[in-house]
C-alpha cells in the first residue's frame, strides 16, 4: 500500500496551483503523479482539507450489524446452527447476501463461541488402547 505523502507537500502543490501553475506543472515541480496533484486540489476547493483520508479499517461491518439481533435470534433458538446456515439465513429472510467468513468475523467480534464438550469428544484411537498381552512390566 503507497504511503501517506506529508501535508506539507500538499500545501505547497495547492500554494502553487492557486498562484497560476497548472495542476501538472505542480505535479511535475513537486516529482507527484498529475492525479495526486488533480485530487489535492479538488479536495481543498470543495472542502477544504488539505490532511489525507483515512486509510484502513473496517468499512462493511455495518451492513451485518444491522440483522444483530436475527443473527442471535438464530443462535439462541438452534445452538448447533452452522455459519453456512446463518449466511443462508441471512440472505432468505433478509435479503443480506453475505459470505460465512463474515459472519464468523461478526460471531468473533461479539464473543460467540462454539466450543466442544463431553458429548462431542472425537473418537479414541482404534488400536493400542491397552498394553500388549505378552509383555511383563516390572516394577524397576
Amino acid at each position: 500500500m503507497a504511503r501517506t505523502l506529508s501535508t506539507d507537500l500538499r500545501i505547497r502543490v495547492i500554494a502553487a496551483v492557486n498562484d497560476g501553475l497548472s495542476r501538472r506543472a505542480a505535479a511535475e515541480r513537486f516529482g507527484i503523479g498529475i492525479a495526486t496533484a488533480i485530487r489535492w486540489v479538488r479536495a481543498f476547493r470543495t472542502t477544504g482539507a488539505i490532511g489525507p483520508r483515512p486509510k484502513g479499517g473496517d468499512l462493511r461491518s455495518h451492513r451485518i450489524e444491522a440483522h444483530h439481533d436475527a443473527i442471535l435470534g438464530a443462535v439462541a433458538s438452534q445452538v448447533d446452527i452452522t455459519i453456512v446456515e446463518l449466511a443462508g439465513l441471512l440472505r432468505r429472510d433478509h435479503g443480506l447476501d453475505v459470505a460465512p467468513s463474515t459472519v464468523w468475523r461478526f460471531l468473533d467480534r461479539h464473543g460467540i463461541t462454539f466450543k466442544k464438550n463431553g458429548a462431542r469428544r472425537r473418537a479414541g484411537q482404534a488400536r493400542r488402547l491397552a498394553p500388549a498381552a505378552d509383555v511383563v512390566r516390572r516394577a524397576a
